[in-house]
C-alpha cells in the first residue's frame, strides 16, 4: 500500500474538488487557473504507483497558494447556486440562503451582508451578482457557505424541517388550556395569546414562527446557561463539590437536600442560587452581572439581550421562598466560603429577568417607545456594548423609530459604542439612505442648539421629557 498525503481542507471543500469535473461540464467557461481540479495530478514515478492514481501531496500543496484554492471553491459554489449562468440575481441567493436555515442577520455573515447591501446600492433595478461580485461577497464565509450549499449542516432539508414545525406550531396554537404564570406580579400581565416558537441548530441554522419579537423573561431557561458557565469558568469538578446532578424527583422549589447535604442538580432553584455564587467568587455584584451578560450576548450572536428591572424588583418582593431557600443552604454550608448569600441571591434574580430590553427599537415598534418615554425613562439607555436605542434603530433602518428619539426625545445623535460608531455611521454602513438623511439633518439642529462643552461631554445629557412633552404624547399615546 502506498501512503497517500491528502491536503488539509473541509470536507466541503473536498466534495467540491470531487466534483470539479462534472461542474466544469456544466459550467464550460470556469476560469481554469484557480479551479481546484488542477491540484490532482500523478505525482508517482513509472513504476511506482498506478497511472490513473491521483494524490496531493504536501509539497504539491505548498506550490499552490491558498489563495488560489479559495478562489476555485468560489467558483465552484457560483456555478453550484447559478446552475451554469453567468449572474445571479442578489434575492435568489439570499433565498439559496435562508432554504439552508442562514439568516441576513447571522453575525457570521456580517462582511458577506456587508459587500451585498453596498452592490444594491450601487446598482440599477434588479441588484445582480456576477463571478467577480460574487467572489468578493463570499470570501470570508466560503467553508460556511459551501457546507450550507452542499447541505452538510446538521439538518440537511431545513425547509422541509421548518414545515414541520410550523404544523406542530398551529396545531399548539389552537390549545386554549392552562393559565399564564402568576407567581410573578410582572409575569401575570403577559397575554395568554402570545405564541411564538424560535429555534437555533449547532449550525447556526435558524427559524422563527409566530410572536417571536416579543420580549420575554428567561425565568428558569437561564439555569442550564448558568450552569455551562460556571462549568466552563471552575469546572466540573468543582461545580460538582456544592452541587449534585441527580433528578430529586420533586418540584422545582423544594426545599430539600440530597444525603449529601447538596442541592440535587442545577436546574432546582437550591442548586441554581448555589450556581450563582460560584461564579466570579470575590466579584461584587455589578461586575458578576456584567460578565453574565456579556456570556448571553455572546451566546445570542451579539443580538439584543437587556434586562428587566420590574422584573427583577418584583422577584425580590415575591421570593420569599427563595430566600428561604438561601438560608436553608446557608445553614447546610452548601455555599463557598466567603460567600454572601444575599448577593448570590440577588444575582439569581438578575439573571432570571434577562429580557429583551431593545426590542422596541430592533423591531420598530414605535408605540413601545413612546410608552417607554412616558415612563420618563431616560432614552439614551446603552446596553452593554453602549449602543443606545437609535443605534439600534438607525442599523435597522427603521425611519419612524429614529425620527421620534431624534426629533421628540431630543437624543444624542453623536453618542458612541463600544466600536466608536455613531448611530449615522450604523446607518450609513448598512445602507438606510432614508434614515441618513433624518440623521444628518438632525445633527445639524443637535449641534447649533447645544453649547459647545455639551457636546464634548463625555456623557450624554438625561433625555427624559418635560411635562409639556410629555402630554402631547399622552394624546398621541391615545390613538394608537
Amino acid at each position: 500500500m502506498h501512503c497517500v498525503k491528502t491536503l488539509r481542507a473541509s470536507r466541503a471543500g473536498i466534495l467540491l474538488i470531487k466534483n470539479a469535473g462534472k461542474w466544469e461540464r456544466i459550467a464550460g467557461n470556469l476560469d481554469r487557473r484557480h479551479s481546484p481540479a488542477r491540484l490532482l495530478h500523478t505525482s508517482a514515478s513509472p513504476g511506482q504507483h498506478p497511472r490513473h492514481q491521483h494524490v496531493i501531496t504536501e509539497t504539491d500543496a505548498a506550490t499552490y497558494s491558498s489563495n488560489k484554492v479559495v478562489a476555485g471553491l468560489e467558483d465552484l459554489l457560483f456555478y453550484t447556486i447559478t446552475q451554469g449562468e453567468e449572474k445571479i440575481s442578489v434575492a435568489r441567493f439570499l433565498a439559496a440562503l435562508k432554504s439552508t436555515g442562514l439568516l441576513t442577520s447571522d453575525p457570521r455573515l456580517r462582511d458577506c451582508m456587508r459587500q451585498i447591501h453596498q452592490a444594491i446600492q450601487e446598482s440599477v433595478g434588479t441588484a445582480m451578482m456576477d463571478q467577480e461580485l460574487f467572489r468578493k461577497c463570499v470570501g470570508s464565509n466560503i467553508v460556511l457557505l459551501t457546507q450550507a450549499i452542499q447541505r452538510k449542516f446538521i439538518i440537511p432539508d431545513f425547509e422541509s424541517f421548518t414545515s414541520l414545525i410550523n404544523h406542530l406550531y398551529y396545531n399548539a396554537q389552537a390549545q386554549k388550556g392552562g393559565k399564564v404564570a402568576n407567581y410573578i406580579p410582572q409575569l401575570a400581565k403577559f397575554s395568554p395569546d402570545l405564541w411564538g416558537v424560535s429555534l437555533c441548530t449547532v449550525d447556526g441554522q435558524r427559524h422563527a414562527i409566530g410572536d417571536t419579537d416579543m420580549p420575554f423573561c428567561l425565568q428558569s431557561c437561564v439555569k442550564p446557561l448558568e450552569y455551562a458557565l460556571a462549568v466552563h469558568e471552575s469546572g466540573t469538578e468543582l461545580v460538582h463539590r456544592y452541587v449534585g446532578k441527580e433528578p430529586s424527583g420533586l418540584k422545582f422549589n423544594k426545599l430539600y437536600l440530597d444525603e449529601e447535604d447538596k442541592p440535587h442538580n442545577p436546574m432546582v432553584n437550591a442548586g441554581a442560587i448555589v450556581i450563582s455564587s460560584l461564579l466570579k467568587p470575590g466579584s461584587n455584584k455589578a461586575e458578576k452581572f456584567d460578565f453574565m451578560m456579556d456570556y448571553l450576548k455572546r451566546m445570542a450572536g451579539r443580538e439584543y439581550v437587556g434586562f428587566s428591572n420590574a422584573t427583577f424588583q418584583s422577584e425580590k418582593e415575591t421570593g420569599d421562598r427563595n430566600y428561604a431557600i438561601g438560608y436553608y443552604l446557608k445553614e447546610k454550608r452548601c455555599f463557598p466560603s466567603g460567600v454572601d448569600m444575599m448577593a448570590a441571591l440577588d444575582f439569581y434574580f438578575q439573571n432570571k429577568s434577562v429580557v429583551d430590553l431593545m426590542f422596541a427599537a430592533y423591531s420598530g415598534d414605535v408605540s413601545a417607545l413612546r410608552r417607554i418615554a412616558l415612563s420618563a425613562v431616560n432614552m439614551e439607555l446603552t446596553d452593554y456594548d453602549t449602543r443606545s436605542a437609535l443605534h439600534v434603530a438607525s442599523a435597522e433602518g427603521h425611519l419612524d423609530p429614529v425620527k421620534f428619539l431624534t426629533h421628540t426625545c431630543k437624543v444624542n445623535p453623536y453618542a458612541k459604542d463600544r466600536w466608536g460608531n455613531t448611530p449615522l455611521d450604523d446607518a450609513m454602513q448598512f445602507g438606510h439612505s432614508a434614515v441618513v438623511k433624518v440623521l444628518q439633518e438632525y445633527q445639524s439642529i443637535y449641534t447649533h442648539t447645544l453649547m459647545p462643552e455639551e457636546l464634548s461631554a463625555d456623557t450624554c445629557p438625561d433625555s427624559t421629557m418635560d411635562a409639556e412633552e410629555l402630554k402631547s404624547m399622552e394624546t398621541l399615546e391615545g390613538l394608537v
